[in-house]
């Protein structure tokens, strides 16, 4: 009888692996852009800022995180990423002006350090996972 083994888990490439050019669009662009499209959806509807703030924002910092090896670089790059990705909300919705679609914390920059948190802690737990599985 043939024993199977189960395929390696696909990752993608370190963040330290890629181009310095790509790492800065990945760990800068990316989360600024991002930041500023939910910015001006906070002022359109509140269920498109929640669906790109909420679900795919949690994605994006696990995934960020899985780009790194363990828990504290991966939490690093959440942080960072979630602090460009809060203050673009809070920069965009202020510079397109008009009310808010969300009930938002005052003063508006404290949604910067909550997702500056939040970015930490899913960074660390995507780091933390690619770090268990290239261990087996």
């Amino acid at each position: 009888m043939a024993t199977t083994r189960s395929a390696a888990p696909l990752l993608p490439p370190l963040l330290s692996s890629r181009p310095p050019a790509l790492r800065l669009v990945l760990a800068g662009v990316v989360p600024l852009a991002f930041g500023a499209l939910c910015g001006w959806a906070l002022g359109v509807s509140a269920a498109l800022y929640l669906v790109l703030a909420v679900p795919v924002a949690i994605l994006g910092g696990f995934g960020a995180g899985i780009e790194h090896l363990g828990p504290r670089s991966g939490a690093q790059r959440g942080a960072i990423g979630g602090l460009l990705f809060g203050t673009a909300i809070v920069v965009t919705h202020d510079l397109i002006g008009g009310g808010a679609e969300v009930s938002q914390s005052d003063p508006a920059i404290l949604l910067a350090v909550v997702t500056c948190v939040t970015g930490a802690l899913l960074g660390a737990a995507g780091g933390a996972l690619r770090a268990r599985l290239q261990s087996r």
